[in-house]
């Protein structure tokens, strides 16, 4: 079921589409505020609840913290994710697909569905180690 669409929504979206890499809800909040916007904290993390549940939107833990990305819905992709800077890079993982398959038909599952999101260091963070 698609929520309603508003003001409120179109503008978390908005934000959410301009950011680089992946923000958390207070940091959106902060960036909407700045711009004028009198949206609210719980309206934020409500929208950006919806948009991951609707698959508009990537949503990942880091240190006990949702951050969110805006995404292409019904891509199925993951992610290489810098620990520093937050630099993140959608890769290709065949092999990962042909795990996930193979592990669930090993089992008796089908539709295997997972998340794989891999952590590091960049280039240019690790230089400035």
């Amino acid at each position: 079921m698609t929520k309603r669409v508003t003001w409120q929504r179109e503008a978390v979206r908005g934000a959410l589409s301009s950011s680089d890499g992946f923000v958390s809800a207070q940091s959106l909040y902060s960036a909407l505020r700045e711009s004028g916007s009198p949206i609210g904290l719980a309206t934020v993390y409500r929208a950006l609840s919806d948009l991951a549940g609707e698959g508009e939107a990537d949503s990942l833990q880091q240190e006990g913290e949702s951050l969110y990305r805006a995404c292409t819905p019904g891509s199925h992709h993951h992610h290489l994710i810098c620990r520093n800077c937050g630099l993140t890079v959608e890769i290709e993982a065949d092999a990962v697909e042909a795990w996930a398959a193979s592990v669930a038909a090993d089992h008796g599952f089908t539709q295997p569905s997972h998340v794989v999101d891999v952590f590091g260091l960049c280039a240019n963070c690790q230089s400035l180690s």
